[in-house]
């Protein structure tokens, strides 16, 4: 009996043995993870601090520009969710924003007929695109600032993840004093971020640049309006071409009395007219509110497309000019500035003498755990030298 259970000892030693040596590493190394206690030492609470500041900032410019020591291979994380913010959901979301919607034709026959004043215009009034192409660059602010929030959002989503890290666990004031001190930073970095975006929008509102190369000219306007409107007929095999249109009556030729019997109900005061009699001797004055109503000569539909491609346009030169430019701003006066910046101000907030001994007080928590670490590591040399007299 003896003899067999020496044979079962011989032979489960090393297996014994290897689990205490497994077991006394993951100790040596929780035990390593929570340092050693603090002591009085003067400038050890000082390199301490210096060193959790500079790995905090070292860990947050790096999760920015992707060199980070632990990529995820699970999720996306850093400076690729703020590259998928830019590229994705404020890219696509600028592109789906129609330069038409909220604008009827109505309105675009009103505002021409404003900006021409008493007097009929002889041509299309640049005034009625410039108004509504302002008003639809305006609702470009709105996902703008929309976009600098979530890259805030994003940057707090870091902060956060490098804040749960083990030094700062150990130090439970020091990570909320980390938490917001760097909040504070972020928010006052939101302010200006916030000012240039809107001034963005502010300058493409300002100055309404025709000249741009990208830009359909008002001639070509015209030509695409009237060949969507009056498309080229195939001519006739044998039909005498003189060079010359055909005119079927002039102006001149046109009595006052016809003028005076054409129908009302085309023109844009028809619906004006429409209620009244032919032979009415008295003028009414108009109504309090005269809208633009009834149906649209063949010259208000004419002009109101081309006001429609002319915004369509120039609309989509500044969403493109937009997707460029907004996610620049939020590099530059956010995301930039905070790697830049952060560490001069951790340094400037937490790096007092007076206060870093209350800072680097350490949790109930760290302080039992490192005890216990300690007492599983001596009974595990203990059982690892009596295994190894066996």
């Amino acid at each position: 009996l003896n003899l067999i259970l020496m044979h079962h000892i011989k032979i489960s030693l090393p297996e014994i043995k290897a689990k205490i040596s497994a077991a006394l590493v993951k100790y040596q190394s929780e035990l390593e993870q929570l340092g050693d206690p603090l002591t009085d030492a003067a400038g050890q609470a000082a390199n301490t601090t210096l060193s959790i500041i500079t790995e905090f900032c070292n860990d947050f410019r790096g999760s920015l520009e992707g060199q980070s020591t632990d990529l995820s291979t699970y999720e996306l994380y850093g400076g690729a969710r703020i590259n998928f913010v830019f590229h994705e959901i404020f890219c696509n979301g600028i592109k789906s924003i129609d330069p038409l919607e909220h604008v009827k034709d109505t309105d675009i026959r009103t505002i021409l007929y404003n900006s021409s004043g008493s007097s009929p215009s002889l041509f299309v009034d640049t005034n009625a695109f410039k108004v509504i192409v302002k008003q639809q660059i305006k609702r470009l602010e709105d996902p703008s600032l929309k976009c600098v929030s979530m890259i805030y959002d994003e940057l707090v989503r870091i902060i956060n993840q490098l804040l749960g890290k083990s030094s700062f666990r150990r130090f439970p004031q020091l990570r909320d004093q980390f938490n917001m001190v760097v909040i504070t930073f972020l928010k006052n970095a939101m302010i200006p971020t916030n000012r240039l975006v809107q001034d963005l929008v502010a300058m493409e509102q300002c100055y309404i640049n025709t000249a741009h190369p990208d830009f359909i000219n008002g001639q070509r306007a015209f030509a695409i309006v009237n060949d969507r409107m009056h498309p080229p007929k195939p001519s006739q095999p044998g039909a005498p071409t003189t060079g010359r249109p055909s005119v079927t009556m002039t102006a001149n030729e046109r009595s006052l009395d016809d003028e005076m019997n054409l129908n009302k109900d085309g023109g844009f005061f028809g619906s004006f007219w429409q209620n009244k009699k032919k032979k009415s001797t008295t003028m009414e004055p108009p109504p309090q509110v005269l809208k633009a109503s009834g149906t649209l000569s063949e010259r208000e539909q004419q002009e109101t497309e081309v006001i429609k491609l002319l915004i369509q346009s120039y609309f989509n030169i500044v969403k493109r000019t937009a997707i460029d430019m907004v996610p620049k701003s939020i590099m530059l006066k956010l995301v930039n500035f905070a790697m830049d910046g952060l560490q001069r101000e951790l340094l400037k907030e937490l790096y007092n003498p007076e206060a870093l001994a209350d800072l680097l007080k350490e949790s109930e928590s760290t302080v039992a755990r490192r005890s216990e670490c300690k007492k599983m590591i001596d009974a595990l040399k203990k059982a690892d030298t009596i295994v190894s007299s066996v």
